[in-house]
């Protein structure tokens, strides 16, 4: 992959194929003859941006190496009904065997990339750039990222050492030890490294001022309504960067870019992205 290292997915196709393969195939092994040769042909059924071509590829090679993968298309290219992406020659056995591992990447990554394309889309012209959050899929992140970025949108933090964001669970144990929004801004600036933006979770425009004055680098706008970012936007004037984020959708988002703010976050990118319909047929001399 362009922006991923084979090194860094194995571990996570191969717990996917112990997860499907860890007993055998019992239906291939009783059906189909270990020297039967085949072609199959990777079909995309819906309109769509393509991810996981190449985790595609690497499930069918863990699976028997002397397959031959030909991938017809790359990672971030919009397809459609019809398109064959990828051609596998080899063993009729080993195809099947790999086949439902492969397509739940293929359909579930370019699922995400497809929705992340129609967001990005959606604020075209705007300053607004489409964010990822943490509500991924456990232990498949790393690629569910990638897929946000194949779609155009741009990954938030990849996890809790990544980045400081002080939500209002923090802020709520905070007040009962008598801190504020702002006292916690300019503790999290003095305890944590230096290297790191500092990012504030806020719901009223009080509580934007309290950031701006403790020295925020990054706002976040929890479920404002775009009347307020407007107000925001102008009350901030460049001095930090503001994040718009709860209840964001497609019908919605066109408006909250028009406010002016720096970044939109979507939870449902990742965690409620339709998958793409895409197939595999077989065919035999």
């Amino acid at each position: 992959m362009a922006e991923l290292r084979a090194s860094q997915i194995e571990s996570i196709v191969v717990s996917a194929l112990e997860e499907d393969l860890g007993q055998g195939d019992v239906t291939t092994e009783a059906l189909i003859p270990s020297d039967l040769e085949a072609k199959a042909s990777i079909l995309i059924k819906a309109d769509g941006v393509l991810a996981g071509i190449e985790v595609a590829e690497i499930v069918f090679h863990q699976v028997d190496s002397s397959l031959r993968f030909e991938k017809l298309a790359q990672d971030g290219m919009r397809v459609l009904p019809g398109d064959t992406i990828a051609v596998v020659y080899g063993k009729a056995a080993s195809i099947l065997k790999a086949e439902r591992v492969a397509l739940n990447f293929l359909q579930h990554l370019s699922g995400i990339a497809t929705a992340t394309a129609e967001y990005a889309g959606a604020v075209s012209g705007t300053r607004a750039r489409i964010l990822d959050t943490r509500k991924t899929t456990p232990g498949l992140r790393l690629l569910e990222k990638y897929a946000v970025r194949m779609g155009g949108g741009q990954n938030h933090r990849y996890n809790l050492g990544d980045g400081v964001l002080i939500k209002d669970n923090h802020l709520a144990v905070l007040r009962g030890g008598g801190v504020g929004l702002g006292e916690a801004v300019k503790k999290a600036r003095e305890n944590a490294p230096l290297d790191l933006r500092i990012e504030v979770e806020v719901e009223t425009v009080e509580q934007v001022r309290e950031a701006l004055d403790a020295g925020a680098d990054i706002i976040l706008l929890d479920n404002m309504t775009t009347t307020d970012m407007h107000h925001v936007v102008e009350l901030v004037k460049g001095r930090t960067l503001t994040e718009a984020s709860g209840g964001i959708t497609l019908d919605n988002v066109r408006a909250v870019a028009e406010t002016g703010v720096d970044f939109i976050s979507i939870g449902a990118l990742t965690h409620s992205a339709k998958a793409l319909d895409i197939s595999l047929g077989l065919e035999f001399d």
